[in-house]
């Protein structure tokens, strides 16, 4: 046997051994896992063993050697590394039961429990986020079926309750005129963290800052006076959790600040970068802090005050800004105190936060039979960096796929088409890459229709060869982290 073939056959039997062992080193936490997703949870924590280590020259000799290169294996992790070690003729006495088929046939029953039958033409399904708008419009809804919606989004964040329940009652009337079923999806509108001004600008507004402007965030403006730039963040607690250095940013991270000092609950902020043509601070717009770790709670009073709407007409319940697995048990707990069936929550991923816990947030997930994940890019690019988006997304994907979890590949998903009509080139390229998920959410625009007919075309292009790149697995350090614990 040749010195690569030695090499690789050693790899592959450290691999194995590490995978065996690693359902009875977690096994308290995988006795927690609900019944029909244990397999799906120790395929999880092996893909996590493969991943917490650099495997690209393992995977780049397996290649060159005309063996899998395991790079499609997030189903099927353990399967695979024993199927490729057989091929060099090792001996296995038991294979691991997750095959590629099994995965394959859990996360689309998962898929369809969750969003319905997929329309035949469509390789993914599709969640329409609705707005007040479509409750004037006679076909409209009607259409939306016609042409691929499966889901229909309502926002908590927007409107109250009795706009959402027309929402639900047009939705009832447009599968029964069409023939065609429709989930319905909530999505609670969570901590939502928006500028107050309570300093210089507060009459208008708005306040205008040019790069190293000195702001202060306070929860009052005791001790400024009108020249002083104050915000105040309209979630109370966060201030104490800030420590210099961390970055903060407002407006969708169009502004970004560095926090300089904390004294007597007050925190000063050097304005580093504007990146409107506008250089003002305006009320209602959004804060994001991706370097702090904020005590509080992601399920707030008015999620809450919203639960016996969404237990009384949601398929599944969409939790917002969700960061740690203790997120996840309180609101089933609430949940159950108004009925004990509860729907499925959709983790959000949305904050630098839930990707670092992410293991744990769908381990959590797995004590339910079902639930899913949305990638909600909007808030998930602020908190990361834009640059680092890409990238992040992709990790997501893998998780999820080895988890057996399905995912919603959501935000601006060709934003332009919908707001004006025309698409760009960049989000073509986007569009095609959200075929790879198991359900695609697009926001409110004036164009939906023309939307969901361009999006059908790419993704039945996109899904028919997009298995075509070779991946390379660098350390995963979410995976490495885990393990540590």
């Amino acid at each position: 046997m040749s010195s690569d073939f030695t090499q690789i056959q050693t790899q592959l039997t450290a691999l194995n051994e590490s995978m065996t062992r690693v359902e009875k080193d977690f096994s308290g936490l995988l006795e927690r896992v609900h019944l029909q997703n244990k397999k799906s949870a120790g395929n999880f924590l092996k893909y996590l063993i493969l991943r917490k280590n650099d495997v690209r020259r393992l995977q780049d000799k397996l290649h060159a050697n005309g063996l899998s290169s395991l790079a499609s294996c997030e189903s099927h992790t353990h399967r695979q590394i024993q199927v490729t070690a057989q091929h060099l003729g090792a001996k296995i006495e038991k294979l691991d039961p997750v095959t590629m088929e099994f995965g394959a046939k859990k996360i689309t029953k998962s898929s369809i429990h969750l969003f319905g039958e997929r329309h035949a033409e469509w390789p993914s399904s599709v969640m329409v986020t609705f707005d007040a708008s479509f409750l004037e419009e006679k076909k409209l809804v009607v259409d939306l079926l016609k042409n691929g919606m499966g889901v229909a989004r309502i926002n908590c964040a927007h409107d109250d309750e009795s706009v959402w329940l027309k929402m639900v009652e047009k939705i009832q009337m447009a599968v029964k005129q069409s023939g065609i079923p429709c989930k319905i999806h909530l999505d609670l509108a969570g901590p939502k963290i928006r500028t107050v001004l309570l300093g210089k600008g507060k009459k208008k507004g708005r306040v205008k800052i040019h790069p190293d402007s000195l702001i202060w965030l306070s929860d009052s403006a005791k001790g400024f006076d009108d020249k002083d730039i104050v915000i105040s963040p309209n979630e109370p607690g966060i201030i104490p959790w800030l420590k210099a250095g961390d970055r903060v940013f407002i407006d969708d991270g169009l502004i970004l600040g560095k926090v300089e000092e904390l004294k007597s609950g007050k925190a000063s902020v050097r304005i580093e970068r504007i990146s409107s043509k506008k250089p003002f601070i305006k009320a209602e717009k959004g804060l994001n802090f991706p370097d702090s770790v904020l005590n509080i709670p992601s399920l707030t009073d008015f999620d809450r005050a919203c639960l016996p709407f969404a237990s009384a007409y949601a398929d599944t319940v969409g939790f917002s800004f969700v960061r740690k697995a203790e997120d996840i048990a309180d609101l089933r707990k609430a949940l159950s105190e108004i009925k004990p069936e509860i729907p499925p929550i959709i983790l959000k991923i949305e904050t630098h936060e839930a990707v670092v816990n992410l293991p744990q947030l769908l381990l959590e997930g797995m004590v339910a039979p079902e639930f899913g994940v949305m990638i909600a890019r909007g808030d998930l690019a602020v908190e990361i960096g834009f640059e680092r988006l890409v990238e992040i997304q992709e990790e997501i994907s893998w998780l999820c796929e080895a988890a057996h979890v399905p995912v919603i590949w959501a935000t601006q998903v060709l934003e332009n088409l919908h707001k004006s009509g025309i698409a760009s080139r960049a989000e073509i390229t986007d569009a095609g890459r959200a075929a790879a998920a198991e359900c695609i959410m697009i926001n409110k625009g004036p164009h939906t229709l023309e939307l969901l007919r361009t999006l059908q075309s790419i993704v039945q292009r996109s899904a028919a060869h997009r298995i075509k790149n070779r991946l390379s697995f660098r350390p995963l350090k979410i995976a490495a982290d885990f393990l540590k614990k």
